[in-house]
């Protein structure tokens, strides 16, 4: 009776072969998926399918589309934008952005000290690279698990691997939410100053980057005093960090 049962039972090799094919399948389709997107603009996001379906909920919201859910989306690649855009992200996100490949292991560092010794009421500052928001926003769900932080950090190292940096930017200015259904910084040009990306001034594009940490609490069309203030801290980064000259072999 005993020998029967373990009949039944698979072997551990069995559950070992097993384990290591899934594994492989799931690795080869994870290469597959962003190689893809390295050519091909992704249709939609989870965050984007989850806007559409579902208004946010939340205290201090602003500008929530409450009839239409629309998600006003159009990839855009570097040629379709100004260069001050760009620029004013990595001056406001990831000011290494050019120098690290994924993960701004002192940029963690400052922001786990900083966050260590906050007041009360202060924000929580991120450490996230533009390739890790990347990752985040392309290829995973919403929410907080360490499984999301691993499958983060999984989908930083094959990103920065399989794409260049022009890439990484292009995707970054395309889905990031920068309003309730707005994606991407030329349907947020459109819907906050009523022109293409293309023509943003350098203020605008720091007005853009400055309300990207908080884009449902701040409009970049109706700055009021924190919004300003971010804004002009992006504007002396993006002196500091030279001009448009800095993010000039992304135009390449």
């Amino acid at each position: 009776m005993a020998h029967s049962v373990q009949t039944l039972l698979p072997s551990w090799r069995t559950v070992l072969r097993v384990s290591l094919q899934t594994a492989a399948a799931l690795f080869l389709l994870s290469v597959v998926w962003v190689l893809l997107y390295r050519w091909v603009p992704p249709p939609a996001t989870w965050l984007m399918l989850d806007r559409r379906a579902h208004a946010p909920v939340g205290r201090g919201y602003i500008g929530i589309q409450a009839d239409s859910r629309h998600a006003n989306y159009r990839f855009c690649t570097l040629d379709e934008v100004s260069p001050s855009i760009p620029l004013a992200m990595v001056a406001a996100e990831d000011q290494r952005f050019l120098l690290h490949h994924g993960f701004d292991m002192d940029g963690m560092w400052q922001a786990a000290k900083y966050n260590w010794n906050r007041g009360e009421g202060k924000p929580v500052r991120g450490g996230s690279t533009i390739s890790q928001q990347v990752a985040k926003n392309v290829f995973l769900w919403q929410g907080r698990s360490y499984v999301r932080k691993a499958a983060e950090a999984y989908f930083t190292m094959l990103i920065e691997a399989l794409w260049s940096k022009r890439r990484i930017m292009e995707m970054y200015l395309s889905v990031a939410e920068m309003g309730d259904c707005t994606f991407g910084v030329e349907a947020a040009s459109q819907r906050y100053f009523h022109k293409p990306a293309r023509d943003v001034s350098a203020p605008e594009a720091a007005l853009l980057a400055g309300v990207l940490p908080n884009p449902l609490r701040f409009r970049a069309s109706q700055p009021g005093p924190q919004a300003r203030a971010k804004q002009l801290r992006v504007l002396r980064h993006m002196r500091a960090l030279g001009g448009t000259a800095y993010v000039a072999t992304l135009l390449k």
